[in-house]
């Protein structure tokens, strides 16, 4: 049994489940367990439950919580984060709200950036967004203070991922060159080949139990079943970084 399987299996058996989904809100400054929830992809009726019966899903929060120690997540003890990450400048555990920013511990924060305002619809899909920036013009510029570096941003269409996204919000994204390079569990706008015609979405990336040649895609909608994707029909991908939201009053 290898060593991260003999951690998994301890913690089953003498852990407080409870203290380790509080020491994730600890290590991301989250305020409330809607935050944690939303950053783990889970529906918050569902954290209610593991906080209930003092149970979690092992395999997701180890993975949305690669870059933190164990032994400090199972047991308060030690460092917070694994030794690799200590005093790396590119690591952050900030939850903002209004806009919405997913902070992973690649991003370099950057204090002022001009991110540009594409209509995906009108630049015929990310595929030519991405093969050919030079020749997209923008419809506008987009400021934001201390966002993740981002690549373009563009105004999200359908509900899949209602309510955290909603048609008319803005994502900002980061186009992401090899599927391989994607991080499990995160979301991520799609230009996917659906029997010849092109179809755009926003997805949480998980492991799919069929293989390596396929991922699964999941909404945060519960009307919208997941689904196991042929990774050779996503033609392009970009990583959701920031979402923006305009509330007004009719």
């Amino acid at each position: 049994m290898q060593l991260i399987d003999v951690k998994i299996h301890k913690l089953r058996m003498v852990f407080d489940k409870e203290l380790i989904l509080n020491r994730i809100k600890e290590a991301y400054n989250f305020k409330n367990s809607a935050e944690l929830a939303d950053f783990l992809g889970i529906a918050r009726n569902t954290l209610t439950n593991w906080y209930k019966r003092n149970s979690i899903d092992y395999d997701l929060v180890f993975s949305k919580c690669e870059h933190l120690n164990i032994d400090w997540l199972i047991t308060g003890k030690g460092q917070m984060l694994r030794g690799e990450y200590i005093n790396s400048p590119n690591t952050s555990y900030v939850s903002e709200n209004s806009p919405a920013v997913y902070k992973l511990k690649t991003d370099t924060v950057i204090e002022t950036q001009r991110i540009p305002l594409f209509d995906i619809q009108a630049s015929a899909g990310l595929t030519s967004l991405f093969d050919t920036p030079s020749n997209q013009i923008p419809i506008d510029f987009i400021s934001i203070p201390n966002a993740p570096k981002c690549d373009g941003a563009t105004y999200v269409r359908g509900d899949s991922m209602y309510p955290i996204l909603k048609a008319g919000d803005i994502v900002c994204y980061k186009m992401v060159a090899d599927i391989r390079n994607i991080f499990w569990g995160e979301m991520y706008l799609l230009d996917i080949d659906v029997e010849g015609d092109q179809f755009l979405t926003y997805k949480y990336i998980q492991k799919s139990t069929l293989g390596d040649e396929y991922v699964r895609l999941v909404s945060q909608n519960q009307h919208h079943d997941p689904k196991d994707e042929l990774k050779s029909n996503i033609k392009k991908l970009a990583l959701v970084k920031v979402s923006i939201r305009y509330n007004t009053l009719s």
